[in-house]
């Protein structure tokens, strides 16, 4: 019987906390129970870093896109290159990209053009999104809303908003990305969001090198740390740890269309 593997939705290896020991630490995840793993590109430099990752390593598959921070440099000669290598068969999402409210540049009109012009070449290119939201949460509904971005499917990365929010969210098709805060004490509102919505609408993510979980909190984060999070989405359900580790295994392919 094929035993059942933590998928990781969300990561950042291409990260210098990972100078060290990077293609070690990836080659060693299956025997630690990972397997599979999608990096996350943040601006085209970082796109091209997971990409290349990717294609090294079985298991492994890239998101590529301009997350909002980024995007006061971003160009059209970004977005070429970013249609360009949609179609490569390693490449799994359009992302991240969103809002970030929380930072005062670049401009909300800067990033919220850059957002709805990413959320078209997804359309265009007919991959699911990585959302990237912080303190925007009601411009984010408003362009997925406007633009039909739930067409695409995807995943709301990294989710902070009320356990409301998420239910609209799964309403519209989308998954909601859980990872280390679940299992913080001041998590309060992700525990509520994971009790509120279905299993089927949950995947793992790292984010990793960052977010590690309790008991891991405050140190260098990685793929085999989400054994700690499937406990405690285990614990709000009701469940076992391999219940959550399969559910969110077979909902991960979907979102990401391995199935």
């Amino acid at each position: 019987m094929v035993k059942d593997m933590i998928f990781d939705t969300h990561s950042h290896y291409d990260d210098r906390a990972f100078d060290g020991d990077r293609e070690a630490l990836l080659a060693s995840l299956p025997e630690k129970g990972v397997g599979t793993v999608v990096t996350v590109g943040a601006d085209i430099a970082t796109s091209k870093a997971a990409l290349e990752l990717a294609e090294k390593h079985e298991g492994v598959y890239a998101a590529i896109g301009v997350h909002p921070t980024e995007t006061g440099s971003a160009t059209e000669e970004d977005i070429d290159w970013l249609r360009a290598r949609s179609s490569d068969e390693k490449v799994v999402a359009i992302g991240e990209i969103g809002l970030d409210y929380h930072w005062k540049k670049p401009d909300p009109s800067i990033q919220k053009m850059w957002f709805e012009r990413q959320i078209a070449l997804a359309k265009e290119v007919n991959l699911p999104i990585i959302y990237h939201s912080r303190e925007a949460a009601e411009h984010t509904m408003k362009i997925i809303r406007d633009t039909k971005a739930y067409e695409c499917g995807g995943v709301i990365h990294c989710y902070s908003y009320s356990a409301e929010m998420a239910k609209e969210y799964v309403q519209m098709g989308y998954y909601i990305g859980v990872g280390g805060v679940v299992t913080f004490n001041n998590g309060r509102k992700l525990k509520e969001t994971v009790e509120a919505i279905p299993l089927e609408s949950i995947v793992l993510e790292t984010d990793c090198p960052y977010l590690s979980p309790e008991p891991e909190r405050g140190r260098r984060n990685d793929s085999t740390k989400l054994a700690f999070v499937a406990d405690e989405i285990a614990r709000i359900k009701g469940l076992e740890r391999e219940d959550v580790i399969r559910a969110t295994e077979r909902n991960a392919n979907k979102l990401y269309r391995l199935v």
